[in-house]
């Protein structure tokens, strides 16, 4: 059975290389799983509590400042960023799914993504965040127009490991429905979803998710304070609690129960055991894609996807 790791951790915020760093030590430390999950854009950081200078009809130059920094700390995949991540995960052993803040070298945008490493083949997928949340779209892009000249629904992407389907969608891409139904009809069997929501209203959201898609579903958050912002950023969260993000990552079956979590108020690991023919079991009486679908009536067409 693929022994699952999801690590509740904080970055060294706006620090590439520091945080490359501490995320191979964490990967070397539970280098007994098959599966490590990161939060969402681990590397360099997710910038809560920022609005990076920028209101309807106007943007400051401390804000473009700010920006600028964001970006030179962000994964470049076409360079030694990529090279050092598969490193990682090859030296390990372990499958380990990352979330990056991702510059584009050939278009210089940003891009919030995920990204699948294997232990045998390297970057074996990359999913960028389709719609960015509110105000996260200030500093990040939409997936589109991949190099393969596809279309942006080509970013919904699962892969073949070695224990299972593993696909995903992060933070409130989550609550698209037809997004999370491509990953279903691509018989996805442990469904990742890397978040920066930390309301316990999340956990339920994690366990719809697992009953509808009847899969594994992995919630995985940071937990960060205001205190380990470095001093230089700390003036921008003045006004919030110093609990930025509580947590409440969770690990959640095919039929919705909780195995482990949620994880609140603390950073730590969560560590599990899974048996995919749970995945068989669960589908005796509901099956999104199988038994249970109605393709006379409805079907889902996916720009980018080839039937």
């Amino acid at each position: 059975m693929p022994k699952i790791c999801l690590l509740q951790e904080s970055p060294v915020f706006f620090d590439k290389e520091a945080t490359l760093t501490k995320a191979k030590v964490l990967v070397k430390q539970h280098a007994d799983c098959d599966l490590i999950v990161f939060p969402e854009s681990f590397i360099p950081g997710y910038p809560r509590g920022f609005s990076f200078g920028a209101v309807v009809g106007s943007r400051t130059e401390h804000g473009r400042e700010l920006y600028a920094e964001y970006r030179r700390q962000s994964v470049d995949l076409a360079g030694e960023d990529r090279t050092r991540l598969e490193k990682m995960a090859r030296e390990s052993g372990a499958f380990v799914i990352m979330g990056v803040t991702e510059m584009d070298r050939s278009n210089g945008t940003l891009y919030c993504s995920m990204l699948y490493l294997s232990p045998t083949d390297g970057l074996v997928g990359v999913h960028r965040k389709i719609k960015p949340t509110g105000s996260e779209r200030i500093i990040w892009g939409e997936a589109q127009e991949p190099d393969m000249g596809a279309d942006a629904g080509a970013w919904l992407v699962s892969v073949q490991s070695g224990f299972g389907r593993v696909g995903g969608l992060i933070c409130w891409e989550n609550y698209m429905p037809l997004a999370r139904m491509e990953l279903y009809q691509q018989g996805v069997e442990i469904y990742v979803a890397p978040t920066a929501d930390s309301r316990t209203s999340w956990t339920a959201t994690m366990q719809h998710i697992a009953m509808e898609g009847r899969c594994f579903v992995l919630g995985c958050n940071q937990y960060f304070t205001k205190s380990m912002y470095p001093d230089r950023y700390r003036a921008l969260v003045a006004d919030d609690n110093d609990d930025l993000c509580p947590g409440g990552s969770v690990i959640v079956s095919p039929l919705g129960e909780v195995i482990a979590g949620p994880l609140f108020g603390e950073a730590g690991a969560l560590v599990a055991e899974i048996d995919l023919e749970d995945i068989a079991r669960a589908k005796l009486d509901f099956d999104v894609v199988g038994h249970y679908a109605r393709r006379d009536i409805y079907g889902l067409v996916i720009a980018g996807k080839k039937e």
